[in-house]
Formats: structure tokens, sequence, C-alpha cells
């Protein structure tokens, strides 16, 4: 059986260019995560959220990295927690928010195993830094800081850096990217599938060469950007970018990773209720964090 899981909430929109996002731990908790994991045998322990501040009361600082000191702030209290979850031996489902939780997450990750691997399911690279933004937006940046390659305000006694081995780690799905994120991924020879990649190759060969090129890490996150999903599908998103996974590519890709039994902490971020339909993209949510913890048809 998996791990018992530890559900973390983290109610942050700093990072994100448009409201909304802080709400995507309820809605996905409204939708039923708890019950649904429940329903795979695993015991679930409900953590709540860490606290986050709103933007209205926060000082938007740097053009280049808005809020990022209170992004830091918030990102080290889910690094905590993470890192207590993994050190009671239970696996972290860290909800948000916007992207820039991802530092958090993976630093807690991290600050108890050493450097990691992770699969990075997102249309977008997030491999921007304070030097090539085009927005200031830190949800761009997460995964370059993860990596050690932004500036120092990054940096924090919660977790050390980088926290990501490069060789091991991978994008799934990606099909937005820009200029200084491409010469990241050329320089540091990620593993990035694009969208062109899984429409050749199929999604499962895909991720079995992600979950392949993560073998020997300290430790493997998933961290699952709901607008990886195709915006019919998953339209409660911020920034959505057409022509992603389908339904049941998602789903099979959350089950190749329970298949692995390597998963250490799964991410879901980007939901974004005011922009959904019916709480459709929560729905959806719940249910492909339930495929990534084992659940299946029979």
């Amino acid at each position: 059986m998996p791990r018992d899981v530890a559900i973390i909430g983290a109610e942050l929109d700093l990072g994100a260019g448009r409201r909304g996002v802080d709400m995507g731990p309820s809605a996905i908790r409204y939708a039923g995560l708890g019950e649904r994991i429940a329903e795979t045998g695993i015991s679930v322990h409900d953590w709540g959220n860490v606290e986050a501040p709103l933007p209205e009361i926060t000082e938007e600082g740097s053009e280049t990295a808005r809020f990022l000191g209170d992004i830091r702030a918030t990102c080290e209290r889910i690094a905590a927690r993470v890192a207590e979850a993994s050190r009671q031996g239970l696996l972290p489902v860290v909800l948000g928010g916007d992207h820039s939780i991802g530092m958090g997450t993976v630093g807690g990750l991290a600050s108890v195993a050493g450097k990691g691997a992770a699969i990075w399911f997102d249309a977008h690279g997030d491999l921007n830094t304070p030097a090539t933004t085009p927005s200031g937006n830190v949800h761009g940046m997460t995964l370059a800081a993860a990596l050690g390659l932004a500036n120092k305000e990054f940096e924090s006694d919660a977790w050390p850096l980088p926290a990501l081995d490069p060789a091991r780690t991978s994008l799934v799905g990606t099909r937005s990217l820009d200029a200084g994120e491409r010469k990241v991924v050329r320089d540091l020879g990620l593993g990035i599938y694009t969208m062109t990649d899984v429409d050749r190759r199929g999604v499962e060969e895909v991720v079995r060469d992600a979950l392949l090129r993560a073998e020997g890490a300290a430790f493997l996150h998933v961290s699952l950007d709901m607008d990886v999903i195709d915006p019919d599908v998953a339209p409660g998103v911020g920034t959505p970018v057409r022509g992603g996974l389908s339904y049941r590519e998602a789903h099979l890709a959350m089950e190749l990773v329970a298949e692995s039994e390597r998963l250490d902490a799964l991410e879901i971020v980007e939901v974004n209720p005011i922009l959904d339909r019916m709480n459709e993209t929560a729905d959806l949510a719940v249910e492909l964090a339930a495929s990534a913890l084992g659940a299946r048809i029979l």
C-alpha cells in the first residue's frame, strides 16, 4: 500500500498575474480530495493551510520578482510542513495556490533528503529568472529557482540550492517557452517533452522516459500544474494554453507515476475557481490526485 498522506494547502496568489488561485485549495477540498484518496485505502491527514499574505496588504517590491519576499516566507512555511511530513513517513500532497509554492515543496524535500528529481507537468517552463522574466511573476521562475539558477533573493535557510538535479528533472506537456527559458533547457540538458513529443511518441513513452531520468535521485517530486491539460477539459486556470493533454492522457500520466512506486510528493497548482465551470477543474484535480496515488478502475 502507498504511504499515508498529509494534505498541505497554500492559499497563495502573489506569484501569479491573475487573482483567484488562492481559492484553489478550498475548491479542491470541496471537490472531495480527502474522501477520494481515502477510497484507495490510504489514510489522510489534512494539515490545513499555511499562512499566506494578501496582495492588497503586501508590498510588491521589485518589478522583476514581484512580492518575492512574502512568497519566500510563505514557501519557508510550506517547506517546514513538507519536511515534517516526510520525516513522519507521510507523503505530502500540496495544494496551490500559484506555482511559486513549488519552491517550498521541493525545498522541504531537499532539506530532508538532499538534491532530488522532479517531473514538472506544465504548459510553461517556469524557468525564467529576474534577469529574463517578461512579467516579473514569480510563478514563472519556480523551477529555475529550485535548480539554483535564480538570484540570491531566492536562497533560504529552509532549503539547500540547488534542490533539484537537472539531469534527473523533466518538463512534460510544455508548449509555451520564453527565449530565456529555451536557453536554460539547452544549457542544462533538462529533460523536456513538449506536446509535439507527446503527439508523436504517446504519453506513456514520454512519462516512462521522464521516470527513467529520475532514477537514482534522493526523491521524486511530481508537480502538476493544471494548465498542462487542455483548457477545454480544465478551464479553471489563470494561464491557459490550447493544445494540452487530454483527459485520458492526464490520467494515464498519473497512473504511470503511481505504478512507478517512487512518488515522494505530489503538488497540484493553479486551479482558479473564478475562471472555472461548476468546479470542473478542481474535480479533475481530485481525480488525477487519486490516479497518482494508486486509484484503479479494477
